[in-house]
């Protein structure tokens, strides 16, 4: 029976990194996995959409050439060609994670991890003999997979994300059944390429996890520059599936499409690792609940990831898979991290870090707000996408900054200047002070902190208060 330091329990953003810190640490580590290196987010979340997403922009910039004064006429695209760039990127990508893991020693297990005891684990592989390993300490980081509600008719024009990268044509009409994240990023995605899309949301906004005034503008211009048809506060009801189309009922309406897209949140996986046998449960949502250093209710047991029931963003679950590797080596006790921006690969594409005017009121704490629009900007104009704004978010009293959000070009790269303003505690005074290179998208920051501070030089100055 081989024994390990530490066996990492999934090879996805968290595990992978996990694995590799301990190896660095000195520990002897063994990393189980039962699919393929990289997890649901090289495989078939973050990397394989993101990829899709920047073929489907370049052609709506490429029909869009003549504002720019050039001549693109005739545009068109091989879909099949853009879903097998995607599989060539991704395959590259896991040779990557392949070859990581065997510079820093990490020894490999293809199968499905379950507890024997809190110190012996059972690896099933997809054939050949099981083996059982000696742990130390273990790190779980099974991630999380698409929900598929019962109620969904079980036809192969039903689809989850998953299913739908596997596609190699696209449907000439989609409806996306669910407007979070990422139903608005496939919606965007498909919608650039011509087809026909239909969102459909249960609650009364789409992304009601992001700023108010950032969703009113991504929904006017996803509906009016990209012509995706929104229905939020609405149920689909009555869905059917045949060969021909898939249907289903809002109100009065029956709304028809070639294919149906799944898009209603994702479950922690955790059903075959026989938690029980370890001293372990999840909660009533399914979730492992764990301290702000990673730990579980087990000593020797640490959790990361979309498995904890934390934000399901794979840079969270990288860092807390670092953060636990280092714990579970005794490498000193470090916590998790609070600051965490998020990015949203729609069109245009939004970053977030912190607080949001929402959340604030929630938290009954006073903030004072300053906003530039791209529009103003002389890189996003140069650009051609004037589309958007920043927004910071400080403390009434202490000019602290909390929050900040981004719509418009490159808003997913802009956000890191952000979350390191709000994590080093800076006020706005101390960024508006800070030189930003001329002419950068990077600049709405520092206008937009002028603004907050009542000093705007490239907008509009406040009004007066009459005497």
């Amino acid at each position: 029976m081989a024994a390990f330091d530490l066996v990492v329990i999934g090879a996805g953003p968290g595990g992978y990194p996990a694995a590799i810190r301990a190896a660095q640490l000195g520990a002897s580590v063994a990393l189980v996995e039962k699919e393929q290196l990289g997890g649901t987010c090289l495989n078939w979340g973050c990397i394989p959409t993101k990829t899709l997403i920047a073929s489907a922009e370049l052609f709506e910039r490429i029909k869009s050439a003549g504002s720019m004064g050039l001549r693109a006429d005739g545009a068109s695209f091989d879909y099949a060609a853009i879903a097998q760039r995607k599989d060539e990127v991704v395959q590259k990508l896991r040779n990557g994670v392949q070859q990581l893991l065997k510079a820093n020693d990490v020894t490999l297990f293809p199968g499905t991890a379950s507890f024997e005891s809190r110190n012996r684990m059972r690896v099933e592989p997809a054939s050949g003999e099981p083996q059982v390993l000696a742990v130390g300490k273990t790190i779980i980081a099974t991630g999380s997979t698409s929900a598929m509600p019962g109620f969904l008719p079980k036809h192969s024009r039903v689809v989850e994300s998953r299913g739908f990268l596997g596609l190699r044509q696209l449907p000439a009409s989609v409806l996306v059944l669910g407007g979070g994240i990422i139903g608005c990023e496939f919606a965007c995605m498909l919608a650039q390429l011509g087809v026909q899309v239909t969102v459909v949301e249960l609650l009364e906004d789409i992304v009601a996890v992001v700023d108010a005034d950032v969703r009113r503008e991504l929904r006017r211009h996803m509906e009016k520059s990209l012509g995706i048809r929104i229905l939020t506060g609405v149920t689909l009801a009555d869905i059917t599936a045949d060969d021909k189309s898939v249907r289903g009922r809002v109100g009065e309406e029956t709304l028809e499409a070639d294919l149906l897209l799944a898009s209603l949140g994702r479950k922690p996986v955790t059903q075959s690792l026989r938690l029980e046998n370890a001293g372990l449960a999840t909660n009533e949502r399914g979730f492992l609940e764990v301290d702000a250093y990673g730990r579980t209710r087990a000593a020797t047991i640490y959790a990361i990831g979309d498995v904890t029931g934390g934000p399901l963003l794979a840079h969270v679950a990288t860092a807390q898979g670092l953060v636990a590797a280092t714990n579970a080596c005794g490498h000193g006790l470090r916590k998790n991290e609070t600051v965490v921006p998020n990015c949203v690969f729609t069109s245009p594409e939004i970053g977030t870090v912190g607080l949001s005017e929402q959340d604030a009121q929630k938290q009954g704490r006073k903030v004072k707000t300053g906003k530039y629009l791209m529009g103003s900007l002389g890189k996003a104009l140069a650009m051609g996408e004037p589309v958007g704004f920043v927004k910071w978010l400080a403390d009434a009293e202490t000019d602290q900054l909390l929050g900040a959000h981004a719509i418009g070009p490159h808003a997913t790269d802009l956000i890191a200047e952000a979350a390191v303003a709000i994590r080093a505690e800076l006020t706005t005074a101390d960024l508006a002070r800070t030189i930003h290179a001329h002419p950068t998208l990077a600049e709405a920051w520092m206008e937009a902190a002028h603004a907050l501070l009542g000093e705007p030089i490239h907008s509009a100055p406040p009004r007066k208060k009459a005497a």
